[in-house]
């Protein structure tokens, strides 16, 4: 099977995207850590949001993956 550099890309970026969700979810005061501000002023809207979004990447990337990984065993059955 010959999967095409995009898969790759795909796997790793989920995973990195993933990674990054679950951290926020734990660690959620980063933000005001990293960057010495408060941008929702304690609510952890900011937070909740950037976990949503990072974890909706995530999801997505690992779809593409998946059809990549399947349009190579496709072209490899053939």
């Amino acid at each position: 099977m010959n999967v095409r550099r995009r898969y790759w890309v795909e796997v790793v970026c989920s995973a990195v995207a993933a990674l990054l969700g679950v951290l926020t979810a734990i660690v959620p005061d980063w933000i005001e850590e990293v960057f010495h501000v408060d941008p929702d002023a304690g609510s952890g809207a900011l937070e909740w949001g950037i976990v949503v979004a990072l974890l909706a990447v995530a999801i997505t990337l690992g779809q593409g993956a998946r059809r990549e990984h399947a349009r190579a065993q496709r072209q490899g059955a053939a």
